[in-house]
């Protein structure tokens, strides 16, 4: 089996830059790849954390969900509340984005559920957000531009599953 090479601590600061790029490059894997080194090195590095998250949701696409609990526990990690709760609604809303790719029954019910718990992610981040930084504002307003624009709505059954939002 190959043994994957360490990563210098002096390496972490140019690895995050490369983390970006490739992320900017819509390449997630090799972000991916390079976060989970850094972590290996300096595991709960916080930005490390974060480009991992984001490579993560990058990857969300109309079939695999596997990730979507990966991303989860990657952001209980994280260790200031008002990210914590910024990037759950980010994995909401993406995960609901990814959602209405399927070519299923239902998945406006559901994606609409999705993108109500990313909603309420950013509420929680908005009541705690850092002075001038009103990312979370912002990232609601998208989700009730992306509900309108999609025409999503509750599922009209009262027995409709809700996907669990746990905080």
């Amino acid at each position: 089996m190959l043994q994957f090479k360490p990563l210098s601590k002096d390496s972490i600061p140019r690895a995050l830059i490369r983390a970006k790029h490739y992320r900017l490059l819509n390449e997630p894997w090799q972000a991916k790849s390079i976060c989970r080194d850094i972590l290996k090195v300096e595991p709960g590095h916080q930005l490390a954390l974060l480009y991992l998250i984001l490579a993560i949701t990058d990857q969300f696409d109309a079939e695999n969900s596997s990730y979507y609990s990966e991303a989860k526990e990657l952001c209980d990690q994280l260790t200031d509340e008002y990210e914590r709760y910024y990037y759950r609604g980010i994995i909401e809303e993406r995960y609901g984005k990814a959602i209405l790719k399927r070519a299923r029954p239902r998945v406006k019910y559901i994606a609409y559920e999705y993108y109500r718990n990313a909603m309420e992610f950013f509420e929680k981040a908005e009541k705690i957000h850092p002075e001038d930084n009103q990312d979370a504002v912002l990232r609601w307003n998208a989700c009730a531009r992306g509900i309108q624009e999609f025409k999503l709505e509750p599922s009209p059954d009262e027995d409709h599953v809700q996907p669990f939002l746990d905080v």
